[in-house]
């Protein structure tokens, strides 16, 4: 049985197409069999909604009467400094940016209130923000200084482009030391005092197409609420990762960098999130279709919590020496029961990502589908794959030479 991202959209445009989410289409199989629920499926729709540093977005800011050249000057939005170095009023807002004064960790732990993934949500909330640029002046764009509110609809362009989202498989986080830990997986107690994960697990986009058989660039995604697109293979994209039987990674595996239209995007799914004692970023939602064009990829996308294994990993020391030491494996169901064992104890579990919303996006995506507003994108390139002989490398220090 084989299908085409074509013929699926045809049963779209009919508002034939079966649409299931991939919490639904486990249920479906159980019952079916894979191959009858796969010649019955047409898409499998996925999400996941948590914190993702390497996001951020990109404005034009317009010309300003006169002109001012913003590029290699300095521009604020509301006191969180983005990037310059583009052009005269292009300029790249980074969601782990801070303002100058923030205190960071100079009292320890810092609160890190307000960074770029909160003006990203103001943005979207439809505020205006403050913009201040301090520029050198040129003959051609003499202006030096600008102080002024701008908000989205007043930019000529509002693009988010995360370089590094929806991370197939992460650690578990704990602590074997004897002090709290400030991380970007959140507080971690001493003495393994509780673990933290971050993944919605059997509903998380990758997890469904271990392979990347369907997701490629090109591909049309939920994005912030509104409709974006798989722009590349996102940094750090490990497709090489160890895997079980399955193929479903145990370890951090593939990840997407995506693109869309911010000002068609929401606060409800672009939250700013601060990280005590660590730093700001975002938190994004995403939701990708999977088309079943064979069984094969119904398999894959009736993936259980049971079926997804996560390393667990000590942030006192093997993680911040990058040791290679793994204290064990759990899996998914385990630490959604709210906790594992680590060590002959148990220890309470949580989850930096939210599985409600990631259902709420699925089946947000699911409607979208049958109602014929969104339709299937046939991908112009694959995702990298275990074939592709990806490894990913530490920094590769050398002493800088002397001088003289």
């Amino acid at each position: 049985m084989t299908k085409s991202i074509a013929e699926i959209n045809e049963k779209i445009a009919k508002g034939q197409a079966v649409v299931v989410t991939a919490e639904e289409v486990i249920d479906l199989v159980r019952k079916k069999g894979t191959a009858k629920a796969a010649k019955e499926v047409d898409v499998v729709t996925t999400g996941t909604f948590g914190p993702m540093c390497s996001s951020g977005a990109y404005f034009n800011l317009g010309h300003s009467q006169p002109r001012i050249k913003a590029g290699g000057g300095q521009v604020y939005l509301n006191d969180v400094p983005a990037y310059t170095g583009i052009a005269a009023v292009d300029i790249f807002l980074g969601a782990t940016a801070l303002p100058d004064d923030d205190p960071r960790n100079r009292s320890h732990p810092g609160e890190f209130k307000y960074g770029g993934g909160h003006v990203i949500e103001e943005l979207v909330a439809g505020n205006d923000v403050r913009l201040v640029v301090n520029a050198h002046g040129t003959d051609c764009y003499p202006r030096r200084k600008i102080e002024t509110w701008i908000n989205l609809q007043s930019m000529n362009e509002a693009v988010l482009f995360n370089i590094r989202n929806a991370y197939q498989n992460y650690n578990v986080a704990v602590n074997l030391g004897d002090r709290t830990l400030y991380t970007y997986m959140g507080v971690l107690k001493p003495r393994l005092g509780n673990a933290n994960y971050s993944t919605s697990g059997q509903l998380s986009p990758l997890f469904n197409d271990p392979y990347y058989k369907t997701i490629g660039v090109g591909t049309r995604i939920f994005l912030g609420g509104g409709v974006g697109y798989v722009a590349w293979h996102g940094t750090q994209h490990n497709p090489g990762a160890l895997r079980t039987d399955k193929g479903v990674p145990r370890r951090g595996g593939g990840t997407l960098a995506v693109i869309g239209d911010l000002k068609q995007m929401s606060p409800r799914w672009l939250v700013g999130t601060s990280f005590l004692g660590y730093g700001a970023t975002l938190t994004v939602g995403i939701g990708v279709p999977i088309p079943i064009l064979s069984e094969e990829i119904l398999e894959y996308a009736a993936v259980t919590d049971e079926e997804i294994i996560a390393p667990v990993i000590d942030y006192f020391e093997a993680y911040p020496q990058r040791s290679p030491e793994v204290l064990g494996e759990v899996t998914y169901a385990q630490l959604k029961s709210g906790s594992i064992k680590i060590k002959r104890k148990q220890v309470p579990t949580a989850s930096l990502s939210s599985y409600s919303r990631a259902v709420e996006i699925a089946t947000t995506l699911k409607g979208w589908i049958k109602k014929g507003e969104f339709r299937l994108t046939e991908p112009v390139a694959p995702l990298p794959g275990v074939e592709s002989g990806i490894i990913i490398k530490p920094m590769q220090e050398r002493p800088l030479e002397k001088e003289g």
